[in-house]
């Protein structure tokens, strides 16, 4: 086969739209190699029990940079909604209703101002939401006081973190029927398609009289609420509600939208490859930790992987045009 028959023939496989899961079976391969403990399906559940937080927050993100937009303040909900929950509850197994509830309220606060804020007015996403996070983040500190606040009641992480047969913890399946929805709302609904369409091309789309403001309030909340469900995630996982347990987790669900091919222009993308750029970026991590790299070189990590896939992305879509 010549080479312009293999250009050709990747191109009709849009390998812009696959480049992800080959990536995620190459660093697996990889992974293999370095420790025969990737292959203990035991050990994989918990690399993905240890990210969840990460991959819930990452299907709201997904829908909003669909949309063509973005959510940097998506750290700075985890950290309130978890303090939140624990503040509620209590230590009170009886408060566990009513603290949820409050979590995804909160969460649904702040993406419902993020929404109506970005439709309608000018202000760019990237600094609105920036803004917002930094508000959010100062909000939370004003009402812990600096330091951990709220106890988690009896029994809520023991459920949380229990594995069923043995392997799969009730944290990582949670993950896996969030990402369901997630997946339900983007390819069944008129409102995904709509996410699709205004992402492609948005003035095309005011132009076809689609509600593009209320398409956007919307995928911001859902963006503020999946992020709430990530910070109980978080508390459950972790037991303890520091006050900046989100903080720079934004980085992290960035990373893992953009390496599943949703990128910053909109109209591309999806959960599935958000969900493998998570699986990615746990394993990449888990290799980073077994080399014995410190923590700043996960950031390093993360970094060069926005810019390397928002590049490969970008040089994809102009071949594939």
């Amino acid at each position: 086969m010549t080479g312009s028959r293999i250009a050709g023939a990747l191109s009709e496989l849009r390998l812009d739209r696959h480049a992800v899961f080959l990536v995620l079976i190459a660093i697996y391969l990889a992974a293999l190699t370095v420790s025969p403990a990737f292959a203990d399906p035991a050990y994989l559940f918990n690399i993905i029990r240890q990210v969840t937080p990460v991959g819930i927050a990452a299907i709201g993100v997904t829908l909003v940079m669909v949309l063509g937009g973005v959510d940097l303040s998506i750290g700075a909900v985890i950290s309130l909604t978890a303090v939140l929950c624990a503040s509620v509850m209590g230590g009170d197994a009886a408060n566990l209703p009513l603290a949820v509830g409050a979590a995804c309220a909160a969460g649904l606060l702040v993406g419902l101002a993020n929404g109506v804020l970005i439709a309608f007015s000018r202000v760019s996403p990237f600094i609105l939401t920036l803004g917002m996070g930094v508000a959010v983040m100062g909000l939370t500190q004003l009402y812990t006081g600096g330091t951990a606040k709220g106890i988690v009641s009896p029994g809520f992480r023991e459920f949380f973190n229990f594995r069923l047969a043995g392997s799969v913890p009730v944290l990582t399946l949670a993950l896996l029927v969030l990402v369901c929805v997630g997946l339900a709302i983007e390819k069944t609904t008129v409102f995904g398609r709509r996410l699709f369409l205004i992402g492609s091309n948005r003035r095309t789309a005011v132009l076809s009289g689609l509600p593009v403001r209320a398409v956007t309030v919307a995928a911001y909340m859902l963006s503020g609420l999946f992020g709430a469900l990530a910070g109980i995630a978080l508390l459950a996982r972790s037991g303890v509600s520091g006050t900046s347990a989100g903080q720079g987790l934004e980085f992290q669900v960035l990373a893992a939208v953009v390496l599943g091919g949703t990128t910053f222009e909109g109209g591309r993308g999806g959960i599935a490859g958000t969900l493998a750029g998570v699986f990615v970026l746990v394993i990449a991590f888990n290799l980073v930790n077994i080399g014995g790299l410190p923590y700043h070189m996960q950031l390093v990590f993360m970094g060069l992987i926005i810019i390397l896939a928002s590049a490969l992305y970008g040089r994809l879509s102009e071949r594939n045009g």
